[in-house]
């Protein structure tokens, strides 16, 4: 049994200028220790879904169908209360997006950690600030900056900083929603083997939600390519990079520019659809080069080719031989 398992989820965001479509009948699953890299362009839905799977789904958003199930809890049938106290930040933690404006700049960060600690368990002040230290040890700092204040910090300890806190709790899953982004390349190595290695001590499952596929190719264990609301593409990260199926993938694994390449890169034409109003069918249809009439008005099922499944109408041609 899978330590989570995602079935048929949908999250929508009810605006007045219409329905946002931003997750549609997403499904999936997640092993004990497993990390999973969420890829997509920026609006399709990556960070809405990392929302969803702690009920953090800003309004007007909500999830209206699906389920997730967390060891055998189906976390959509919970009341909040039970959310907060039980499974928010002690079963599944997040480090969200752009981190590094995400500490309070008049407080310590110990005492930030600290906070955390108390909010969720009974135990002292004291006992919780020697965790903060020991967290923050675990992440590559000092143990006595604990008392530093964030502008004291450069960019890559912030954001070693919201990766301690998002560890206070021993958490199961530690979803991380593009915990690299506004921070160098040297920096972005730095965090990425970080997960990797706090992933190996802890034994704990990661989902890594980036739009660069150049980055998990180490880390993840498994990739999800996700466009307009939809996976589109998942299997495990050596099959994604060596072979990857979907045309949406393939083009952007054509865009990852490689060392002494002498390729041309390539480019996706086109927008990411509206997800007020996705075209029909596949929803990537109206971009890719191997658009039939079929895409145009009938969504896709999934294929699983070689252990990796695939949402494409090509693949129904190759089973029929054509």
């Amino acid at each position: 049994m899978p330590l989570l398992e995602v079935k048929g989820l949908k999250i929508y965001y009810f605006t007045l200028r219409g329905v946002v479509k931003a997750v549609d009948n997403v499904s999936f699953t997640l092993e004990k220790g497993e990390s999973l890299a969420i890829v997509g362009e920026s609006g399709s839905g990556k960070s809405t879904l990392g929302y969803g799977l702690i009920r953090l789904v800003p309004p007007p958003g909500r999830i209206v169908e699906g389920e997730i199930i967390l060891d055998g809890t189906d976390l959509t049938k919970l009341p909040e209360s039970r959310i907060r106290r039980e499974i928010r930040w002690k079963r599944i933690s997040m480090v969200f997006q752009g981190a590094l404006n995400a500490l309070n700049p008049v407080k310590r960060v110990g005492d930030q950690i600290v906070d955390a600690i108390l909010a969720h368990e009974s135990v002292t002040k004291k006992e919780a600030l020697q965790r903060a230290m020991e967290l923050l040890k675990a992440v590559g700092i000092d143990p006595r900056r604990v008392n530093n204040y964030p502008h004291e910090f450069s960019g890559g300890m912030k954001q070693r900083v919201v990766i301690a806190m998002a560890l206070a709790l021993n958490p199961d899953i530690v979803i991380a929603d593009e915990p690299t982004t506004a921070l160098d390349v040297v920096v972005q190595a730095q965090i990425l083997n970080l997960l990797k290695k706090l992933k190996q001590e802890r034994k704990m499952s990661i989902i890594l939600i980036t739009h660069d596929l150049s980055l998990v190719a180490e880390l993840a264990d498994k990739v999800a390519i996700m466009y307009g609301g939809k996976l589109v593409e998942i299997g495990s990260s050596d099959d994604i990079y060596t072979d990857p199926k979907h045309p949406y993938t393939k083009g952007l694994m054509a865009s990852i520019p490689r060392l002494g390449g002498k390729k041309e890169l390539y480019w996706i034409p086109g927008n990411p659809p509206d997800l007020r109003s996705p075209p029909p069918g596949c929803r990537f249809h109206p971009r890719c080069p191997y658009a039939m009439d079929i895409c145009r008005v009938k969504e896709p099922p999934y294929y699983n080719i070689k252990g990796v499944s695939v949402a494409c109408w090509l693949f129904e041609e190759k089973k029929s031989g054509g």
